[in-house]
């Protein structure tokens, strides 16, 4: 059988009972480190042989374990820290086992992705885990420009060094209003959790580099509005672009707010920019008055 083992993600206690029986049971331990899961092995007493299993080995690591566990043998797989092949090595093993026909079992726990966003304060009905972005500027970008719509509470991964470009990014795509969390170093001595606007995150970490493993929590776009009901269908008709926003701060407006005031109230509703919000605005007041 080929167990996918959890293992901490920081905290050496953070580990099951069941995981540290099966890595003691195992005839061997596929590992993204062998040397940095020495110390949790060696930690709880572990003495199963380890062989290495990473990104750069991974395809021609999978065809010899595959036939060891053809031949019988047990195999756990773990990497450095969490869920393997969630963003680490893993799936092509897997994937292989099962086309052998081998059965494999998960040995469940720790998941930095899943422990942020528990901790955000964000929504967490719904949610999608995006993985690291692109390195590339350009590319990392055109990423974010693919999820300015997207609903769902969204889970990134990022290095440290790269956190204050991609929280700028992230203002100028989703709006410098929406609502997000960085958590770091999760289960370590220093952990910490900071909730906050994406313009609010960006000045903080553009003026301090942070450091340690990074989880980013960004909060879903807000439902488009709605105008009003489809006397046919009896429906909620759907506004979509410049004109839907214009006409919520166009009534906001009429209730009394200035439009740099309406602008930013829907703003903040809809993780627009506020900016982008006023110049449309502007524009249909225009075409309009034409």
């Amino acid at each position: 059988m080929l167990y996918v083992v959890a293992t901490p993600i920081g905290n050496l206690e953070d580990v099951s009972a069941r995981a540290v029986r099966i890595l003691g049971e195992v005839d061997v331990i596929a590992c993204e480190d062998t040397r940095h899961s020495a110390r949790l092995l060696s930690a709880h007493g572990i003495r199963t042989p380890t062989i290495s299993y990473f990104e750069h080995n991974e395809q021609q690591r999978t065809p010899a374990l595959i036939e060891r566990l053809a031949r019988g043998e047990n195999v756990a797989l773990i990497s450095d820290a969490g869920t393997p092949a969630i963003s680490d090595p893993g799936y092509r093993l897997v994937s292989a086992a099962m086309a052998a026909g081998i059965r494999v079992a998960a040995v469940p726990g720790p998941s930095a992705a899943v422990a942020a966003i528990s901790v955000s304060g964000l929504p967490t009905d719904r949610f999608t885990f995006e993985g690291f972005l692109p390195q590339r500027a350009g590319a990392r970008r055109n990423a974010l420009a693919a999820l300015k719509r997207e609903s769902r509470t969204m889970v990134f991964f990022e290095a440290a060094r790269r956190l204050a470009g991609t929280l700028e990014d992230m203002a100028t795509t989703f709006g410098a209003t929406r609502e997000a969390a960085v958590v770091r170093e999760i289960t370590k001595t220093f952990e910490e959790s900071v909730r906050g606007t994406l313009s609010e995150l960006h000045a903080r970490f553009a003026a301090a580099e942070p450091r340690g493993e990074i989880v980013l929590v960004v909060a879903g776009a807000s439902a488009p509005a709605t105008a009003g009901i489809d006397d046919m269908t009896g429906e909620a008709i759907t506004v979509e672009a410049a004109g839907g926003v214009a006409i919520t701060v166009e009534a906001l407006c009429d209730a009394g707010l200035s439009l740099k005031d309406a602008s930013a109230a829907v703003a903040r509703l809809t993780g627009t920019s506020r900016r982008e919000i006023y110049q449309q605005t502007l524009a249909r007041r225009g075409s309009t008055t034409k």
